[in-house]
Order: C-alpha cells, then sequence, then structure tokens
C-alpha cells in the first residue's frame, strides 16, 4: 500500500541527527529532489512545529508525522520517510522522542485520504511497528514499508 506513495529513494536512514529540524529537512529532500514539493513546504512544516501548540502529529511508537497544507507547496501526492538510530526530539520536548519520521504531502483532501488510510493500516499492525522499531540501514526500512504483509 505505501509502496505507490514512496518514490525511489524516498526511504532513508541516518545513525543520528542533530534535531527535529534536521529530521525535517533529511524527510523532506527526497520530494524536494523529485519536485512533489517546493522548499516554502519544508519551511510551512517547520513553522507549524516550531510554534507552541504547533501541528505535528506523533504517531506514537516513536513515529511522526511531518506535514503541512497543499497549498504550502505540494505539487504531487508523495511520501518519505527517515528512520534515525538516535531517538530525537519533536519540538524539542522530551515527552515526543522519535526515530522515524514520514513526510507527507498531498495534493488535495482525496489523496491525503488514501494516503493516511494507508499509513494508519501500516501502523495498526504491532507486527509492522517491532519491525520499524529495529530498522538498521535505509534498505531494511523500504523493506519494511513496502512488505507485502501490511
Amino acid at each position: 500500500m505505501l509502496e505507490e506513495f514512496l518514490r525511489p529513494g524516498a526511504v532513508l536512514y541516518e545513525d543520528n541527527v542533530e534535531g527535529w529540524q534536521q529530521a525535517v529537512d533529511e524527510a523532506a529532500q527526497p520530494l524536494l529532489d523529485a519536485g512533489t514539493i517546493r522548499p516554502e513546504y519544508v519551511d510551512a512544516i517547520k513553522e507549524s512545529i516550531a510554534k507552541p501548540g504547533g501541528t505535528y502529529m506523533d504517531l506514537g511508537s516513536g513515529v511522526a508525522l511531518a506535514h503541512a497544507r497543499p497549498e504550502a507547496g505540494v505539487v504531487q501526492t508523495s511520501l518519505s520517510a527517515l528512520h534515525v538510530g538516535q531517538p530525537f526530539l519533536l519540538a524539542d520536548d522530551p515527552d515526543h522522542p522519535i526515530t522515524t519520521m514520514f513526510c507527507l504531502a498531498a495534493e488535495d483532501a482525496n489523496k491525503h485520504l488514501s494516503l493516511m488510510q494507508a499509513l494508519a493500516t501500516f501502523l495498526s499492525s504491532e507486527a509492522n511497528q517491532e519491525r520499524l522499531a529495529k530498522v538498521s540501514s535505509s534498505q531494511e526500512l523500504e523493506s519494511v514499508l513496502t512488505a507485502v504483509e501490511q
């Protein structure tokens, strides 16, 4: 399911990032490179996370969803993923340690819903959550995200 939204090269692994801002930059870079988002979309994500009561999604189990409104710079619906070996704190909040960040770009409400449904289906599986937590390379992450057993 997720593989229809993931572009080649959109699945990344890093041992460590300097913080949530770098995680957003790294997670968004494949979408920038593919031309599915514009730089202002990344800025909108960061602004949303940084403001008090920011609109970001900590999905639990160390997973976060970085996104902004489509009009902020989405060109085409797409998804990327970054997994890190050492957790970073979303919005610098110790209550939100994150190891996997998805960057979601949806061009409209319908695409948004189908992408969110695919992601929710994937993350609702405890087996997928366990496999995701053990990832140690971009190849492993891609294998977990595109496994048929979702």
